[in-house]
């Protein structure tokens, strides 16, 4: 890193406990994945190779081994646990993430249906020999939109009590569901709901795949706020809003804040 007299907001090395980075893969060419890795794998705390692109990757196996000589875990996409869930193959499942040598497992339900007491059991029995990353919220909007935020919180308590390390919030690569609404605005109602129910934030994982979210929970959360479905490109702009580089940061007070502090957002 370069030298600097700037007063900056205090970032953990890896392995980070806060202020993750998960980046989501959704099928870089492999010479670009190394070379993006290569230079900025310093702030990367999680790579998800998104959806089923596990399947369809044919140089798979070039990007683990970059991530594994860095350092940086790896898992594959909780649409890809879903549809192993589907045809009743979890076990083919687990197979796969063993072959390439899987940490972490995404355990959602985003898409099929899922019972909260049937995830919960294959979180209890995935974090016996992974490190297990669950997701609440689904991804068509018409169905969370239904979801309550006591519903909302429900899950994630039941998530982290059944063994998940930490709750990813979903809002798609797109920005478009679960905690956000169609037309992109985050759901600040749901978000302070789920801050006030006395969660660790070092336990949850916003998903904030444009510039618009990424800002809100540096701001709202703190600059170590967990931030999922970076895209590779992003993560340089994404450290500089953590650490008060970019505009929309940059008056901020450096020192972190609590993220269970009032807010006067309007809900």
């Amino acid at each position: 890193m370069f030298p600097h007299t700037l007063q900056l907001p205090p970032r953990q090395d890896r392995p980070r406990t806060r202020g993750l980075t998960m980046v989501i893969d959704n099928g870089l060419p492999s010479r670009l994945f190394a070379d993006t890795m290569a230079d900025f794998g310093h702030l990367v705390d999680l790579v998800k190779f998104g959806w089923g692109t596990a399947l369809v990757t044919p140089r798979l196996s070039r990007k683990t081994a970059v991530l594994n000589d860095l350092g940086i875990p790896y898992m594959f996409g909780g649409t890809l646990f879903e549809k192993f869930v589907a045809q009743d193959r979890v076990e083919g499942y687990v197979a796969l993430c063993r072959s390439h040598e899987c940490p972490y497992v995404e355990v959602s339900n985003g898409t099929i249906d899922l019972s909260a007491s049937r995830k919960a059991g294959f979180i209890e029995k995935l974090a016996a020999e992974f490190t297990v990353i669950s997701e609440v919220g689904f991804k068509d909007q018409p169905r969370s939109e239904l979801l309550s935020p006591s519903q909302w919180i429900d899950a994630i308590r039941d998530d982290l009590s059944a063994g998940a390390s930490r709750v990813i919030l979903e809002a798609r690569e797109s920005g478009s569901s679960g905690i956000c609404r169609p037309d992109g605005q985050l759901r600040i109602g749901l978000i302070e709901d789920i801050l006030r129910a006395g969660f660790d934030t070092e336990k949850l994982v916003f998903e904030a795949p444009n510039k618009a979210l990424q800002t809100y929970f540096v701001r709202r959360v703190g600059p170590e706020a967990n931030l999922g479905n970076i895209a590779p490109r992003d993560l340089a702009a994404v450290e500089t809003l953590r650490l008060g580089l970019r505009a929309d940061t940059l008056l901020d007070d450096p020192l972190p804040r609590h993220a269970s502090e009032d807010t006067h957002e309007d809900r």
